[in-house]
């Protein structure tokens, strides 16, 4: 498995060599009639930057373990390079999350940006060129998850993560979100005007991603779109009719375009508003069950869910892990019992998850795919309904 893991990044590049030369005739090869389709009769299974609690996050060996492992739809952010490509990356900057920092090389490239109303530091994402993120490796963010793989990996594109969702062996959606779009349109400039959300459905629209939820062309390519930035989930209405999630953080967090307030965003009106553009809400699962912070026991769950949903929105909370330190004590340091909590009680349409594995077992568990019955058992079913009916 290691050795696996080891050589996903020779995989990827076949995959470009096979792909991105000639996309267009490449996609016309991928027969999707004959992949097992997406389920759609349960739940999704978001993996939350891959199957980042095992494998350094938003990294092709992330991605590959999740679909493996029986994701539905694969997660990235995405930003933007210098020299305007779109990759898959989390923080504007590189310092959490890279080796930069032993690259000497780029060791006067540290500056201090306003980002979301605060000043950071770091080696920022807009201040490489791709040639030179690609001469980066990647880290697992967390101490205390496996360190094995560090340095092993390099970041990805926006075109590379779709590539590892269309030539899956069975239908995988993905589920990009258009991240820090205002900062991004400050620090990088496109040809002809062009921003970074035209950028970002012009990649979608080059592999085919089109059609509105549930529709055919939905179905054989499965997509969300997210976003913080409601603007920007407003302003690629325009371009594509793909579904589309408003992202919704912490009650203390304004959001980062509009500075409107948690309380005003999640609001009858505003729901009722942002419908329009959108089919869902993607909140932090504190905001939607707000835990007590004296006894880290969960308190009374508010509303959002419901009124979400009677406004014919689905909700998709983040963020679900296994280990002790992020389960409430409710759950008894028991994953599938949180999973339990929110699918059954709480009632969300579909869960990010760093543990891929974990939520796609309980599902199967609870939910499992319906046996295909072969034509002489169906006849044989038939016959009986028919019998004790009196026929």
């Amino acid at each position: 498995m290691a050795s696996f893991w080891h050589d996903v990044s020779l995989i990827v590049l076949v995959l470009l060599l096979i792909g991105v030369s000639n996309s267009k005739a490449s996609h016309s090869q991928l027969d999707v009639n004959h992949k097992k389709p997406i389920q759609t009769f349960r739940p999704y299974n978001i993996a939350h930057r891959g199957s980042n609690g095992e494998l350094p996050e938003e990294t092709a060996a992330a991605y590959l373990r999740a679909i493996e492992e029986g994701a539905d739809f694969i997660e990235t952010d995405i930003l933007a390079s210098k020299d305007g490509h779109l990759i898959c990356f989390h923080d504007v900057t590189l310092d959490a999350t890279t080796n930069v920092a032993n690259h000497t090389e780029f060791a006067d490239r540290k500056r201090t940006y306003e980002v979301q109303g605060e000043n950071v530091t770091g080696w920022f994402i807009v201040d490489f060129t791709l040639k030179e993120l690609k001469s980066l490796r990647v880290k697992q963010r967390l101490s205390f998850r496996d360190q094995r793989y560090n340095g092993k990996y390099q970041i990805i594109t926006f075109e590379e993560y779709i590539l590892i969702a269309l030539y899956a062996d069975r239908i995988v959606g993905i589920y990009p979100e258009i991240k820090n779009p205002i900062f991004i349109n400050q620090h990088v400039k496109w040809s002809g005007g062009k921003n970074f959300e035209d950028k970002f459905v012009e990649m979608l629209l080059k592999y085919g991603y089109k059609g509105e939820y549930m529709s055919e062309n939905w179905l054989k390519q499965p997509l969300f779109i997210q976003s913080f930035a409601p603007t920007s989930l407003i302003y690629i209405s325009n371009m594509t009719n793909s579904p589309k999630l408003f992202l919704i953080d912490d009650t203390t967090i304004p959001t980062q375009d509009t500075n409107q307030s948690y309380y005003e965003i999640t609001s009858n009106s505003y729901l009722t508003f942002i419908r329009n553009y959108v089919i869902g809400i993607g909140p932090w699962k504190d905001t939607i069950v707000p835990p007590n912070p004296k006894d880290n026991c969960l308190g009374q769950p508010t509303d959002l869910v419901a009124r979400a949903h009677a406004l014919n929105l689905q909700v998709h909370p983040y963020t679900f892990r296994n280990e002790n330190q992020y389960l409430h004590f409710d759950f008894h340091q028991d994953p599938y019992s949180e999973y339990e909590y929110w699918l059954n009680e709480i009632g969300v349409d579909g869960l990010f998850t760093d543990f891929t594995g974990s939520l796609h077992k309980y599902q199967q568990w609870t939910t499992p795919y319906q046996k295909e019955k072969n034509p002489e058992a169906l006849l044989r079913e038939i016959a009986n309904m028919l019998k004790n009916d009196g026929y």
